[in-house]
C-alpha cells in the first residue's frame, strides 16, 4: 500500500483540506476568509439531510406526546453542543429542564475542561444512558462528528436496547455498527475542516443547526408558538419580559401597561394572556381552553398572527 493511501483517514473530518494548506502563511484578514469560505458551505451539507431532520422532529414530537424524554449523547464538542441545546428549551419553550437533556462523555465537568479519553468508552455511554434512567418511549440522539465515536454508540446500543428511539447526528458517515444502534441517521458531509480534525469548526456548526432544527421543529409542532411568535417562553429575566409584554401587545393589540396586566393575571405565561383576551375569559377557562386545544392557540382562536409590520410602518 502506498505511503500516502496509507496515511489517508476514512473519516471525512480527520481528512486535509487542500483550500486551506498555506493557512499558517495567511495575514488575520486572509485567515478570515478562508474560514469563511468553508462556513458557507455548511449550510448546503445541512440541507442533503432535510428528509432525516424532518423524520427526527417526527421523532422528538412523538416522543413529547408520549410522555417521553429526549437525550443528547455526545462528547467533546458534540457533547457541548447537546447540553447546550438542552439548556436553552426551557427559557425558550417554557418545558421542564428534564424534557430535553444532554450527556456528555466525563461527566459534568468536560463542559469546561477536556476529558478526551472519556469519549473512548463504550461502557461510559451506556452507563450513562443507565443513571439517566432511559426507558422505552424516551428518545436518545448521539452526536459524532467523526461517526466513530465509542461512548455515542454505546449509549446507542443501551438505549435501544431500553426501548427508546435512536437517532444519530454525525459530520462523516458512520460505520455500520454505529448505524445499527440508530433508526434515524443524519449524516451532513461537511469536508474536511479548516485546520484538520477540529471538528468544532464546521461539523460544530453543522451539529448546532441540526440540534436546532430538532428541537425547535418538535416544539413548534406541539404548539409553542403562534406563528413564529415564541408564546410559551419563560420571563426569567428583563429581556424576556420586556419580550413577553411585546408579543401580547402585538397579538392583542393592547397597550404596555395592558399587555402587563394580563401577563399578571395570566401567571406571567404569554400563551395563556393571549387566549385570555382573545375569548374574553379569565385564566381557569383559558388554561381548560388550551388543555382541549393541546395547548395550540390556533385550535382556540379564530384570529391568525398578526402580519410582519413593514420596516416603513
Amino acid at each position: 500500500m502506498p505511503l500516502r493511501d496509507s496515511l489517508r483517514d476514512p473519516r471525512v473530518t480527520e481528512q486535509r483540506n487542500p483550500r486551506t494548506v498555506d493557512i499558517d502563511l495567511a495575514t488575520p484578514l486572509g485567515i478570515v476568509d478562508l474560514m469563511n469560505a468553508e462556513d458557507r458551505t455548511v449550510a448546503d451539507a445541512v440541507a442533503t439531510q432535510r428528509e432525516a431532520i424532518a423524520r427526527a422532529i417526527e421523532a422528538a414530537e412523538a416522543t413529547f406526546r408520549g410522555g417521553g424524554r429526549l437525550f443528547y449523547a455526545g462528547a467533546g464538542t458534540s457533547g457541548r453542543l447537546g447540553v447546550l441545546d438542552a439548556s436553552e428549551c426551557p427559557p425558550t419553550f417554557g418545558v421542564d429542564f428534564e424534557l430535553v437533556q444532554g450527556m456528555i462523555a466525563g461527566g459534568e465537568a468536560a463542559m469546561f475542561r477536556a476529558q478526551e479519553g472519556a469519549e473512548d468508552s463504550p461502557d461510559g455511554g451506556a452507563a450513562d444512558v443507565e443513571r439517566r434512567g432511559v426507558r422505552a418511549g424516551d428518545l436518545v440522539v448521539g452526536i459524532a462528528a467523526s461517526g466513530t465515536t465509542p461512548y455515542v454508540r454505546g449509549a446507542l446500543a443501551r438505549a435501544r436496547a431500553l426501548g427508546a428511539r435512536t437517532a444519530i447526528v454525525a459530520c462523516s458517515p458512520p460505520p455500520p455498527e454505529t448505524l445499527a444502534h440508530a433508526d434515524v441517521a443524519i449524516v451532513a458531509v461537511t469536508g474536511p475542516e479548516v485546520l484538520t480534525g477540529s471538528t468544532r469548526l464546521k461539523a460544530g456548526t453543522a451539529t448546532k443547526m441540526v440540534l436546532n432544527m430538532i428541537t425547535t421543529g418538535a416544539m413548534i409542532r406541539l404548539g409553542k408558538s403562534y406563528g413564529n411568535l415564541m408564546v410559551d417562553l419563560r420571563a426569567t429575566n428583563a429581556k424576556l419580559v420586556d419580550r413577553s409584554e411585546r408579543i401580547v401587545m402585538e397579538v392583542c393589540g393592547v397597550d404596555r401597561p395592558t399587555a402587563a396586566a394580563l401577563l399578571e393575571a395570566a401567571d406571567r405565561r404569554v400563551k395563556t394572556a393571549i387566549v385570555m383576551h382573545k375569548l374574553g375569559t379569565d385564566r381557569a377557562r383559558a388554561l381548560a381552553a388550551l388543555a382541549a386545544g393541546g395547548g395550540v392557540i390556533r385550535r382556540i382562536v379564530a384570529d391568525a398572527p398578526p402580519p410582519v409590520a413593514s420596516a416603513d410602518a
